[in-house]
């Protein structure tokens, strides 16, 4: 397992919570609040720019908005193998974790397994609408990206950005929320200029940054002057398009990727956690341990636009991007791919 480094902060409200030793915050027999436990499993690096980083942030923000002494968190990363991933959720579980943070489509099938065996424990499962509920399990929240809107965001931007008329994108696997981010940007693209060109590559890996600037490079030797993809493979897309110095355009997801390639990264839509985290958490206060799926989207400021103001051309796209993202939030926009 990887290094497990723990933060202290959180929450003195679950003092009011019961349970033993999940679910909710415990009390002493002096009456002081114990600490709410939690522990994330991540598939890569806490600083991988993207997925993982994405969550880690959001506990970080909600450990600075709770205060010190109530809270403890710990995370595993690199957890690409699941059962690797497995046995840490199921470690966690047993050391008494108030909540388990499974942060992984790929972890869905350990979260079943395992979160029966612990009724009082509250599992969290991103990104996925599944909670499992019709499987008679109870104690499992899942969250999502509506990564799709951000997305459109980007293709609206790629459609007027690209010089080519061609624009290129970097896959990981056709699951979750990088399908969702993926479609949106295409139908973005499309519903801006129809006559722009989109080349698709899958990697079938979310981590292999080998295959990512090797699909990256393969767009670019194809006259894609735009680029996008997700997942923690992204830094070697990025490296690839930064080597091009200038003459190809790179658009984010996730995390901000700026600092990569500041250059030529034009924006970012950034994933916030922190709200479906907090909502998890005021639903746990109120001694619902799971059953729900929360979503991030443009409206509820879990996903935002971030623009990097030192990019040469923004002037050519902000506008036109602040405006999709109220026409997507008001409902003008319809962000939704095809046939959703």
């Amino acid at each position: 397992m990887s290094k497990t480094v723990k933060l202290f902060t959180l929450i003195a409200v679950f003092a009011l919570l019961l349970g033993a030793c999940g679910g909710a915050g415990n009390q002493s027999s002096s009456g002081e609040v114990e600490k709410f436990r939690v522990a994330v499993i991540m598939p890569s690096s806490r600083t991988d720019l993207a997925f993982s980083q994405s969550i880690y942030d959001a506990l970080v923000k909600i450990q600075a908005e709770r205060g010190a002494d109530r809270f403890e968190f710990v995370y595993s990363e690199n957890m690409f193998q699941v059962d690797d991933a497995a046995a840490a959720i199921r470690d966690y579980a047993a050391q008494g974790y108030n909540m388990v943070i499974a942060h992984g489509s790929q972890y869905g099938t350990s979260v079943q397994e395992i979160a029966p065996d612990f009724p009082n424990t509250v599992f969290a499962h991103g990104t996925t609408n599944r909670t499992f509920v019709d499987d008679g399990i109870t104690n499992v929240y899942a969250y999502e990206a509506a990564s799709n809107e951000g997305g459109y965001v980007n293709g609206v931007m790629a459609a007027k950005l690209t010089q080519s008329k061609i624009v290129g994108i970097v896959g990981p696997i056709d699951v979750g929320d990088a399908k969702l981010y993926i479609e949106g940007f295409e139908k973005g693209v499309r519903d801006t200029d129809p006559s722009v060109q989109i080349l698709k590559v899958f990697t079938g890996s979310f981590g292999d940054v080998a295959l990512a600037r090797e699909a990256a490079n393969a767009h670019i030797a194809a006259g894609a002057d735009v680029l996008i993809g997700t997942g923690q493979m992204v830094v070697g897309a990025i490296a690839a398009v930064e080597e091009q110095g200038g003459k190809v355009l790179w658009i984010g997801t996730q995390a901000s990727q700026t600092n990569l390639a500041p250059n030529v990264v034009v924006a970012n839509q950034i994933y916030d956690w922190s709200v479906v985290l907090r909502e998890i958490l005021q639903k746990v206060e109120n001694g619902q341990l799971g059953g729900e799926a929360l979503v991030i989207t443009l409206a509820n400021k879990g996903l935002y636009m971030e623009y990097n103001e030192g990019f040469a051309r923004l002037d050519e796209v902000k506008a036109a991007a602040e405006a999709t993202v109220q026409g997507i939030v008001n409902g003008s926009i319809n962000a939704l791919p095809s046939g959703q």
